[in-house]
């Protein structure tokens, strides 16, 4: 019986990101585990505008970008051969990794690898995903920031 049956994989799109998702599909075919890719648009992050004022609306952006996100990592698992559904949604990045933890096995995601007063200031979705999900987290560090701890 595999230990992870069921692999959440978050994205935002970003280099580290779609290099965990990589990664993470991987893992997933070589189990034979399904994978769950979310993308979560941060309703906290920015404030939608008024339509009409000629300025576009953040959100739809952020949505335009957040799928094709989830579609970059989608077209990943099925060229790999995993089973993958997809999720995209508005909400808290690491509450609603956190809340949807509970349904899988494993979480695997990227961390921007922020230190110093970076780190503090934005915090890390990565660290509150460790700290309190229900399941196990794999997190993929940046490969520069490996390489400069060695």
């Amino acid at each position: 019986m595999p230990l992870y049956k069921k692999i959440l994989i978050p994205t935002d799109g970003s280099k580290n990101a779609q290099a965990a998702v990589l990664q993470g599909v991987e893992l997933a075919r070589t189990l034979g585990a399904d994978v769950t890719i979310m993308s979560i648009i941060d309703v906290h992050a920015t404030v939608s505008t008024q339509q009409g004022l000629g300025i576009p609306d953040v959100y739809a952006y952020q949505q335009k970008a957040a799928e094709a996100a989830a579609e970059v990592a989608m077209k990943t698992a099925k060229e790999a051969g995993v089973h993958a559904e997809l999720i995209v949604k508005r909400g808290s990045p690491a509450l609603d990794i956190i809340e949807a933890s509970k349904d899988y096995d494993l979480v695997f995601m990227a961390t921007r690898g922020l230190t110093g007063a970076r780190h503090f200031l934005l915090g890390s979705v990565a660290e509150k995903v460790i700290r309190f999900a229900s399941c196990p987290v794999m997190v993929v560090r940046p490969r520069e920031k490996r390489e400069r701890v060695l």
